[in-house]
């Protein structure tokens, strides 16, 4: 079954345009994540983790609570390669003519965005209470600690357009897959009625019945 304009793209088969494609609203959305996800794990992995004079140990510079560095860090890392991932499947997305296939793309980029969209929201929420915490504040990483609680918070919103953009993309989809290929009774006319077109046989006077043929003998 061939696609033409479902699901949000164009009919497979056609040329791809770079230039199109990189204007398109979720592209640049998508893009704006992987840059946000890069700030939130760079900062925290850069100087995200300090030591004091007396010990070698690096502590976590959010309340030195670890889990707070490791979150911030692992959900930006992923995060990264999902934009990786899902943007190679928008380029390729055109060339797909199976709308089954189109369909669990937009389904599968809906469901991830939301629930990375949650995931930034409790990262959010955990790094700055952790931060608010800190007894004391560093003189270095101060500044990578804030900016990865603000792009966190950036990331709500990039992610959060991502979400409607996919379910944007998805309601086309059934509206169009429904209109032209779930209604075939209006592209064909209904079957004509038999009792109305049955024709009475050619000639006029009709076979006689057996019963009136046929006599029996008389003895």
């Amino acid at each position: 079954m061939e696609a033409g304009n479902v699901y949000g793209a164009a009919k497979a088969g056609g040329a791809f345009d770079l230039q199109n494609f990189l204007q398109q609203p979720h592209t640049i959305t998508r893009i704006v994540c992987w840059i946000f996800s890069i700030i939130v794990f760079g900062c925290i992995t850069s100087e995200g983790y300090m030591n004091s004079l007396h010990t070698s140990e690096l502590k976590c510079v959010f309340n030195q609570n670890v889990d707070a560095c490791h979150y911030g860090v692992g959900i930006g890392v992923i995060a990264f390669f999902i934009c990786i991932v899902f943007f190679a499947l928008d380029v390729y997305f055109p060339q797909i003519s199976n709308v089954i296939q189109r369909k669990h793309i937009v389904m599968a980029d809906l469901g991830i965005s939301g629930f990375w969209t949650f995931l930034w929201f409790v990262g959010f929420c955990f790094l700055t209470n952790q931060w608010v915490y800190t007894k004391t504040i560093p003189t270095i990483g101060a500044d990578s600690a804030r900016a990865s609680i603000a792009f966190s918070f950036f990331s709500i919103v990039s992610w959060g357009l991502l979400v409607c953009f996919a379910y944007k993309r998805y309601r086309m989809g059934v509206d169009d897959f429904t209109e032209k290929y779930l209604d075939p009774t209006s592209e064909y006319p209904p079957y004509p009625n038999v009792s109305e077109n049955y024709q009475q046989p050619p000639f006029g006077n009709t076979a006689p019945s057996d019963s009136e043929e046929y006599k029996p003998p008389s003895y």
